[in-house]
């Protein structure tokens, strides 16, 4: 009878929230040499207006155009009416800065916007903060925005330490982020799984191939994401490729081209055990080219899809635009 009973008020609770995906806004796409356009991805799950950037190479003019291109409309839809976008995404929207590592074409953003910034977290690994308030913000660099290192601090951050493999809720949004060791030219980078109601996307910092890294970073990395895909919880993967097949072995500095990324997504399915066609892959940090006519992108992406044996969904991100992840 109780038994019965129970079972009848399960079935009238209502039904968890699941989201179905998420939102990528491009607040920064390329990597190394384009001022202005570096490594920045605002994440959201569908539907909910917070979430998080992925590093920082580029903030404020990354904001100013994604406004130009309407990519704040959902701000209105859900009547958070402002005359300012730009200001109110920067200090309601961003919620926390997930850096992957502290070279500057990932953090000069948080840097330059700081001074105009509201009370955040920065969740990185112990060994990204450790340089962030030792080398960055040490008021001879910049000022002291952290609340760790030289006084006075200003205490505009507040850094939290990820440890490796372990999930952490992120205040203030619907997150949770596992960090993930990622080796990159003989610095430690990282990448970072969220997860919210029921939907990931894993977000990779510089990295090189293991077969280059002599390591196991990227296998292990794949060995944690497997579930994800057999579950189809993964919507979608942000991933660097910074030099077509033409770079140098030698010139890599610790980065993924496009033979070494194919190589990875196909140790990535054969940990999964699964097909990953059809899944998005964010080509990122594609650095530009100052010496040849044709467009870095282009070559790569050509390279891309004509050894794209695992048939994945290949987009190039362009700054300012949205894509969706379902």
């Amino acid at each position: 009878m109780w038994q019965k009973f129970f079972a009848l008020v399960l079935l009238a609770l209502p039904l968890p929230a699941f989201s179905q995906g998420f939102s990528v806004t491009v607040l920064g796409a390329r990597g190394g040499l384009e001022d202005g356009n570096l490594s920045a991805y605002l994440v959201r799950p569908l539907n909910e207006d917070t979430g998080v950037l992925c590093d920082a190479g580029t903030v404020l003019n990354g904001l100013k155009v994604s406004e130009q291109k309407n990519a704040f409309q959902f701000l209105d839809k859900s009547n958070k009416k402002t005359d300012n976008h730009v200001e109110y995404v920067l200090h309601n929207v961003i919620r926390a800065y997930l850096i992957s590592h502290s070279h500057l074409d990932h953090v000069g953003g948080l840097v330059d916007i700081s001074p105009d910034d509201n009370h955040k977290p920065i969740f990185a690994l112990k060994s990204v903060n450790d340089v962030m308030s030792r080398d960055l913000f040490n008021g001879e660099v910049w000022p002291n925005m952290g609340n760790r290192g030289k006084n006075p601090r200003i205490g505009v951050y507040e850094y939290h330490d990820l440890k490796p493999s372990i999930a952490a809720d992120i205040p203030n949004t619907s997150f949770h982020v596992t960090a993930y060791p990622l080796s990159h030219g003989g610095v430690e980078s990282s990448a970072f799984l969220l997860e919210s109601k029921g939907s990931a996307i894993l977000y990779l910092g510089d990295t090189g191939a293991d077969v280059m890294e002599k390591s196991h970073k990227l296998l292990q990395l794949w060995q944690a994401v497997a579930p994800y895909l057999r579950t189809r919880k993964l919507k979608g993967i942000i991933i660097e490729c910074s030099y077509d097949n033409s770079r140098p072995i030698h010139l890599l500095f610790g980065h993924l081209k496009s033979e070494l990324l194919l190589q990875e997504l196909t140790a990535l399915r054969n940990e999964a055990g699964v097909s990953l066609k059809g899944l998005p892959v964010i080509v990122s940090h594609i650095k530009p080219s100052l010496t040849s006519a044709e467009a870095s992108e282009t070559r790569i992406m050509r390279e891309l899809s004509s050894g794209n044996i695992q048939h994945v969904r290949f987009i190039v991100p362009v700054q300012g635009e949205v894509i969706k992840l379902y």
